[in-house]
């Protein structure tokens, strides 16, 4: 095997081993975030299944009959892409082309996009019946968290 061989191969396996440092991480630059509902709502636990046809907009009120109201970060926030691989165990372009599907057939709608944390926490704090996710950091007495089992 030739010194050009060789340091092809280190270079390619240098490269290799940086890609996937550098994706995990990314993936565990999200501090840890929690579920999180209007501090008015009564439900203090979700099911997996539920928590699921809530973000998949197939949900829409509250065992108690008040609206659903599902906020979420855009698509490429690192929060977004944690919530929905972690707790909907989807990747958020599966999420995405749910929900345009409901749109474009005229069947439903997408959840609210909210810009930063900051007005996640203000629209959910101050919906009726609004859902979404926040770091702990973020949480105030405006929001209760959702146990989800």
């Amino acid at each position: 095997m030739t010194i050009k061989i060789k340091i092809k191969r280190f270079i390619s396996f240098m490269c290799l081993l940086l890609g996937l440092l550098y994706m995990t991480g990314s993936a565990r630059a999200v501090e840890p975030y929690e579920i999180v509902a209007n501090s008015g709502l009564n439900e203090k636990t979700l099911s997996k299944n539920a928590l699921r046809a809530i973000f998949g907009m197939r949900l829409h009120t509250w065992p108690d009959g008040t609206p659903i109201h599902v906020f979420v970060l855009p698509d490429e926030a690192p929060l977004h892409i944690a919530f929905s691989k972690e707790k909907l165990n989807v990747f958020p372009y599966q999420l995405r082309a749910a929900w345009d599907r409901l749109v474009f057939s005229g069947t439903g709608q997408a959840p609210e996009t909210v810009a930063s944390p900051e007005e996640m926490l203000a629209k959910v704090g101050s919906t009726p019946g609004a859902i979404g996710y926040l770091t702990r950091s973020r949480m105030d007495s405006t929001v209760n968290v959702l146990q989800v089992k």
